[in-house]
Formats: C-alpha cells, sequence, structure tokens
C-alpha cells in the first residue's frame, strides 16, 4: 500500500524559496543602506521579504497534511512580494528616479544572470554593496519579478495537484479503501483466532 502522505518539505531545493531568500538578503541589506533607521517602510520592506521565503518554507512543509494550507500560503508568499515590489517602486517614484523597463540592457543584464547557479545572493552581491539605491532597487525588481513568475507556475501546479489528488481526507479514504479491499492483511503475517 501506497502512503497517502505525499513527499513534501523540499522547499530549499524550490527555485522560487532559492529566489525569494535571495530577495531577502537583497531587502536587509537594500533597507539598511538607503532607508532611515525608524522609518516604518523598513520594517514592512524587512518583512514582506521575509513572509514571502517563510511562507513557501511552512506551505511545503505543511503539504504532507493539507494541500489547501500549502496553496493558501503559497499564495500569501506570492501577496508578500507583490506588496515589496510596490515599496521599491515607490522608493524610486517618490525619488523621481528610473525605473527600468523590463527589456532594458539593465534588466536584460540582471536577467542574465539569473542563469547561473546556484541560484544566491553571491551572485548579486557586488552590485548591491557597492551600487546606488536606484540601481539596487531595480535589481530587487528584476528579481521580484522572476520570483513572482516562479510563484505563479507554482500555484497553478498545486491547483492542479489538488484537482487531480484531492486533499487529505480522499487520500486517506482511498487508502483504507485499498486496506479493505485486501482484506486487511496487506502482507502482515497475523495469525487468524480458531474457529
Amino acid at each position: 500500500m501506497s502512503s497517502f502522505l505525499p513527499s513534501h518539505g523540499g522547499y530549499a531545493g524550490l527555485a522560487s524559496y532559492q529566489k525569494s531568500e535571495v530577495i531577502y538578503d537583497l531587502t536587509f541589506l537594500f533597507c539598511s543602506r538607503f532607508l532611515k533607521k525608524g522609518d516604518r517602510t523598513v520594517d514592512q520592506m524587512v518583512q514582506a521579504a521575509r513572509s514571502c521565503k517563510q511562507n513557501i518554507a511552512e506551505g511545503s512543509k505543511a503539504a504532507g497534511t493539507s494541500k489547501e494550507t500549502e496553496l493558501k500560503l503559497t499564495n500569501v508568499a506570492r501577496a508578500s512580494l507583490e506588496e515589496l515590489k510596490l515599496d521599491y517602486q515607490d522608493y524610486l517614484r517618490v525619488r523621481n528616479l528610473l525605473l527600468w523597463t523590463k527589456d532594458s540592457k539593465e534588466a536584460l543584464y540582471v536577467r542574465r544572470l539569473a542563469n547561473k547557479s546556484p541560484v544566491a545572493y553571491e551572485t548579486y552581491r557586488e552590485f548591491c554593496e557597492t551600487r546606488s539605491g536606484d540601481v539596487v532597487a531595480n535589481i530587487a525588481l528584476c528579481l521580484i519579478h522572476q520570483a513572482n513568475y516562479l510563484l505563479d507556475r507554482q500555484i497553478r501546479q498545486l491547483e492542479g495537484d489538488f484537482v487531480k489528488q484531492g486533499g487529505i481526507r480522499e487520500r486517506m479514504t482511498r487508502a483504507r479503501l485499498e486496506y479493505r479491499a485486501g482484506n486487511g492483511t496487506h502482507g502482515t503475517n497475523e495469525a487468524k483466532p480458531p474457529r
């Protein structure tokens, strides 16, 4: 009998998680370099970046017993990134700084960096620690767009998995019916009581 609990918890291998970890590290540094201490935006941005990363991990761990919870938490991660994206856009807009278009040479360069393996903050460290606030904010926005794309695909995949496999109760029922169909033995050597 196959387990009714699907494999779960491998969030560290998810491209969306890896990208969100880079975004968290970059955001932490961005806030310490370019925003004033005590500014509420600092807490909001760091928390939004953290929320994305943590919710992907929590959803992945919860997947064993609740695909619904995994789907909800992955969607919360996606919503957190949307909030963070707006904060970076606001930073650029209120300072009258340039927002890169998706096909600008700078954005295309950042996109090419995304193909490096492993996905790690180290790939972007030099730029984030030496460039101006507008450049770092734009790098963050490029990464957020990439992570949003990955999360949107992940959410669609989770929806499809739920439709095909059902939730934990349905899997438990199927497992119980399989067990009964096998007369409850499934290879056990239980002695039968005498007649």
